[in-house]
C-alpha cells in the first residue's frame, strides 16, 4: 500500500507541476497554443476546412478560442481530480464521501492558487469564474473516477461470488 500512496502522491505533485507551468506562460504564448487548438478542431470537426482561405480559418479558430481554453481548464482540472481521488484512495479507513470531499477540497483549493498565481503573470488575470470552471471540471473527474470503482468493485464481487 506504501507503493500506491508513493506512487499518486507523485503523480499528483508532477500534475500540479504541469498545470503551474501551463498558468505560467504569458497570454500570448497560450492564445498561440488555444488557437492552434481550434485550428485542430476545424481540421478535425468541419468539412473542407482546409480549403477555406487562411483568414477564415482564423476567424474560426479565434471565435471558439474561448470555449477551448475553458474546456482545457476544466480537463486539466478533471485529470487532477482523478489524480487527488485515487491518492485519497489509499487511506483505508476512509469512506467513499469522505474521499470524494477531499479530493475536490484539495482540488479546489489548488485551482484557486493557480488563479491567485496568474495576477503575476504578464497578461493573465486571475479569475473566480476560472476556478468555479476548474472545480467542476475536478468534481467530474473524481465523480467519474468513483464511479468506475464502484463498476469495478461491484464486478469483482459478482466475479467471486459467482453470480
Amino acid at each position: 500500500m506504501k507503493e500506491k500512496k508513493r506512487m499518486w502522491t507523485i503523480l499528483v505533485a508532477v500534475w500540479m507541476v504541469v498545470i503551474f507551468l501551463f498558468s505560467a506562460q504569458p497570454s500570448d504564448e497560450s492564445s498561440k497554443e488555444s488557437l492552434f487548438v481550434g485550428r485542430m478542431v476545424g481540421q478535425i470537426f468541419v468539412k473542407d476546412f482546409e480549403e477555406w482561405p487562411e483568414e477564415e480559418q482564423e476567424a474560426f479558430a479565434e471565435a471558439i478560442n474561448y470555449p477551448v481554453r475553458k474546456t482545457a481548464h476544466a480537463t486539466e482540472y478533471a485529470i487532477l481530480g482523478i489524480l487527488v481521488f485515487m491518492r485519497c484512495r489509499c487511506q483505508d479507513t476512509w469512506g467513499r464521501k469522505r474521499m470524494i470531499a477531499t479530493a475536490w477540497g484539495i482540488s479546489t483549493a489548488y485551482a484557486a492558487t493557480d488563479e491567485f498565481h496568474q495576477i503575476f503573470v504578464p497578461g493573465r488575470a486571475g479569475m473566480v469564474t476560472d476556478v468555479m470552471i476548474d472545480s467542476s471540471g475536478a468534481l467530474a473527474g473524481i465523480l467519474l473516477a468513483a464511479l468506475a470503482g464502484f463498476i469495478i468493485i461491484g464486478r469483482n464481487r459478482r466475479t467471486e461470488y459467482g453470480s
